[in-house]
């Protein structure tokens, strides 16, 4: 009796209707055998399968961005783009080199290795598509049943990389899998600028810095990899953190409001808005320097997580609350807010809170008294 390598040799030869190819590239990667392709959804929802052994749990969250993500491109027509899927065949399929196809039969998969998160949101989207077809269909709305239709055409015929590695073991899968994730840094500080920049805040803070002469003032680096350079006093990266302080009252970026879709109007509104605001910072602080301690990047942020909550005591924007608020600020010493090694020792956020506390204590206590003068009082 014949040896059994795999799910191929279980199966009968000769039907060779029902394999699953693809026009594939064989080259050897990192000292394996690796066939690379470019294929539509529609045939990678049916070749992959997930191993648990070797995957994470999925992150919903992420799964939610990438949807997000992908309902641009079906939704509103912008282009999207993802780095390739990486596989594992785990001897499973045939590769034939004279025609560069690699083929599979119907109960053969390839495992993921890299792309679980990517893949599990474009399969949400087409349930959830078939799920409204099916809807549209019973309630014989003709017009939606359309519209559905052409996202799933659009859905399945989405081009996607793969590289398939053909003889790596699960163990190897592992290591791959942690060295893709773990290993590469990220693209750093201000290299956001050339890939986020359609959501609500990185638009803001790039058309902050290229229409608006107040930022003339703070020169802005929108481009270097780390942080900043010595003749700019904002790194890109904290340009956003402040509009998202002081427009959110919160640190984060990635809130909410941080979205793809707003209207033009809106836009324009916070830019104006935002341009007051740093206005009002040159002249309620000294000279913009960044060897002064109140524009350094912690007293900033909690500069704007205060004024947030002066200019929208009403839950509406109000320019004379926030300039009223800002003059407290030539009356602070701001080489008090730190004491001893709390500037370096401190946790960033630490850092953060403890400057906001400060000047909020300060403002509470002193306004009254340092702020009552003549054209103050009506």
């Amino acid at each position: 009796m014949e040896s059994i390598n795999s799910l191929s040799d279980l199966l009968p030869s000769g039907l060779t209707s029902s394999f699953m190819e693809i026009p594939s590239q064989a080259a050897r990667t990192f000292g394996q055998s690796t066939l690379s392709a470019t294929i539509p959804m529609s045939k990678l929802f049916s070749i992959y399968e997930i191993d648990l052994e070797v995957q994470r749990q999925l992150i919903p969250k992420n799964v939610s961005g990438l949807i997000d993500y992908i309902l641009l491109y079906l939704d509103h027509g912008q282009n999207i783009y993802f780095p390739g899927i990486i596989l594992s065949a785990r001897d499973t399929g045939h590769y034939a080199t004279d025609i560069g196809m690699y083929s599979l039969q119907p109960m053969e998969k390839c495992y993921v290795v890299d792309g679980q998160h990517r893949l599990a949101a474009f399969r949400r989207v087409m349930e959830t598509l078939q799920s409204n077809l099916a809807r549209a269909k019973d309630r014989r709305e003709f017009e939606r049943v359309e519209e559905i239709t052409s996202k799933l055409r659009k859905l399945y015929e989405f081009p996607v990389s793969v590289m398939i590695y053909l003889d790596i073991n699960a163990k190897q899968e592992r290591q791959l899998f942690s060295d893709i994730n773990k290993l590469p840094r990220k693209i750093g500080g201000n290299l956001a600028v050339l890939r986020d920049q359609r959501r609500f805040y990185h638009i803001m803070a790039s058309r902050l810095v290229q229409e608006y002469d107040v930022m003339k003032r703070l020169p802005t680096d929108i481009y270097s990899e780390r942080g900043k350079d010595e003749e700019h006093l904002f790194s890109y990266s904290l340009l956003i953190e402040l509009l998202v302080a002081f427009f959110e009252g919160r640190m984060k970026a990635n809130v909410k409001s941080n979205g793809y879709h707003y209207s033009e109007e809106v836009l324009e509104r916070h830019l104006v808005q935002a341009s007051q605001y740093f206005g009002i910072l040159i002249d309620s602080l000294p000279e913009p320097d960044r060897r002064e301690a109140c524009w350094s990047e912690n007293i900033q942020i909690a500069l704007a997580l205060f004024l947030h909550q002066e200019a929208f005591k009403t839950l509406q924007y109000n320019v004379y609350t926030l300039t009223y608020a800002a003059k407290i600020f030539r009356h602070i010493d701001w080489k008090a807010i730190y004491k001893d090694d709390e500037k370096d020792r401190l946790p960033r956020r630490s850092r953060i809170m403890k400057a906001y506390q400060y000047v909020c204590d300060f403002y509470n206590d002193q306004h009254i008294l340092l702020l009552v003068d003549k054209e103050d009082v009506v």
